[in-house]
């Protein structure tokens, strides 16, 4: 996982998160929405003015500047900035200074100077030109998703996980349907594994905006950390749109209220758009819900709206309401029943509710073989046995997937901390999992355990 220092969320960016068996065996396929690139002024759909404050901007930050230069900041064709180039140059705003090659190269006047200034007083953006949110919402619309999933394919996608075919037969209907998706259950058995790996069943690409415009003022949507580009051949593409993987967005304890709504960043006099804009025609998981600072039922009422409807209505600082699509898999992640979180009325909207439970002995077993080669243990069904009793003894008999790794991981400290090779046998075990549980009030003491070794790793 990837954390973003600047909106407090995570990314299933890496490989772990993303890649799988499946993934491996062909390159993504090309988006369904591939809007042209603009030929002129009319093409781009954005107020004029706007553009030019851009560009006058451009050239305050960059001085001395090409046609080539500012097209590629600007993410506009030369063409268009050829056109805006003769109409600042008529207004003698800017001045040619010489030529680089077969292009111009040239600066503002002191007149441009000043107007730029100007502009710059209530905004200083100067990145990629936006489109309009008409653009915006025709794209999200034509690129909601539709799965092509059975119980193989699933399997294949979660291929690093143990998973029951209970649980994928209750997952496939719920991603086909791409309506939110609630996982309860005890803590440490694999929802949050679960849902950050559903991502991977999508295999097309879509376009999404660097910014937009709303009303003459420019949201910024494009996250470098949530939008992954791709190495798909973006020959005629409008260049003010990226093509990237379907977005996934994980948000726990550190989800507050103002991460769902515009945030006006008034350095740069541009907004930053919220979570769920982000993670459009994805996946939004919140983990952990019921941790957060922003109560549930704050959340739900917030939501109740967009996930019934498929829209969201968000302000501008000074009050103007607009629509963005919500086409997005909402992904609740809880150790808290269900109904002591949220009403009937928002429990409804939630077609999908899948319970993710402790796990039994043969999937524990199952889980240590698997931790114990990703942690470089031999297999040994003996160690499995023993660690698996025990667990059930400290942890009220309940056996949890998480349980196995959370072991090994503190084995290897042990060694690191003793300065030796790992060790798996009943006294490394003993100590590890004395480690790891909380003694509980009124538990009885345990007799000692023999000293036999099971196994031993040099």
């Amino acid at each position: 996982m990837s954390f973003h220092k600047d909106t407090g969320i995570t990314a299933s960016s890496d490989a772990a998160d993303r890649s799988s068996p499946e993934s491996e065996q062909g390159e993504f396929e090309k988006p369904s929405h591939w809007p042209p690139a603009p030929r002129n002024l009319a093409d781009l759909k954005i107020p004029h003015t706007l553009v030019t404050n851009l560009m006058l901007r451009h050239l305050r930050t960059r001085g001395v500047s090409t046609l080539g230069s500012l097209s590629e900041s600007m993410k506009l064709s030369v063409a268009v900035i050829e056109s805006l180039f003769e109409e600042l140059r008529k207004l003698q705003l800017i001045h040619v200074k010489g030529m680089v090659g077969n292009d111009y190269a040239f600066e503002l006047t002191s007149g441009g100077r000043n107007q730029a200034s100007e502009s710059s007083e209530f905004c200083h953006y100067a990145g990629p030109a936006p489109v309009s949110l008409g653009e915006y919402y025709q794209a999200i619309r034509t690129q909601a998703a539709k799965v092509k999933v059975n119980r193989a394919r699933l399997r294949a996608a979660l291929s690093d996980l143990v998973v029951s075919d209970r649980l994928l037969d209750q997952l496939g209907p719920a991603l086909i349907s791409q309506q939110s998706l609630f996982l309860y259950g005890p803590t440490g058995n694999g929802k949050t594994s679960y849902a950050e790996r559903l991502v991977r069943v999508y295999r097309d690409t879509v376009v999404m905006p660097y910014t937009v415009e709303v009303d003459g003022q420019i949201v910024i949507l494009h996250d470098p950390v949530v939008h992954r580009k791709t190495t798909i051949d973006t020959h005629g593409l409008d260049p003010r749109w990226v093509v990237c993987q379907r977005p996934c967005i994980t948000v726990g304890g550190e989800l507050v209220a103002n991460l769902l709504d515009l945030q006006m960043d008034r350095a740069s006099g541009t907004y930053l758009a919220p979570l769920q804009m982000k993670a459009n025609n994805g996946m939004l998981i919140i983990d952990d819900l019921g941790r957060q600072t922003i109560s549930p039922q704050e959340l739900m009422n917030r939501w109740i709206v967009p996930l019934d409807r498929r829209v969201d209505y968000l302000t501008l600082s000074y009050g103007m309401k607009f629509e963005i699509p919500f086409e997005l898999l909402v992904v609740f992640a809880t150790n808290l029943e269900p109904a002591d979180l949220a009403d009937e009325a928002f429990l409804r909207r939630i077609p999908n509710k899948i319970s993710v439970d402790t796990v039994n002995e043969k999937t524990f077993d199952e889980i240590f073989e698997r931790a114990a080669a990703q942690h470089g243990f031999p297999s040994d069904p003996a160690s499995a046995e023993y660690l698996r009793s025990l667990c059930l003894r400290r942890s009220g008999h309940e056996l949890r997937a998480c349980q196995p790794h959370d072991i090994f991981q503190i084995l290897g400290w042990i060694s690191q901390y003793e300065e030796r090779p790992v060790q798996l046998n009943r006294p490394e075990l003993d100590r590890a999992v004395a480690l790891y549980f909380a003694r509980m009030e009124g538990a009885a003491q345990r007799p000692p355990s023999p000293a036999a070794d099971v196994a031993k790793i040099d």
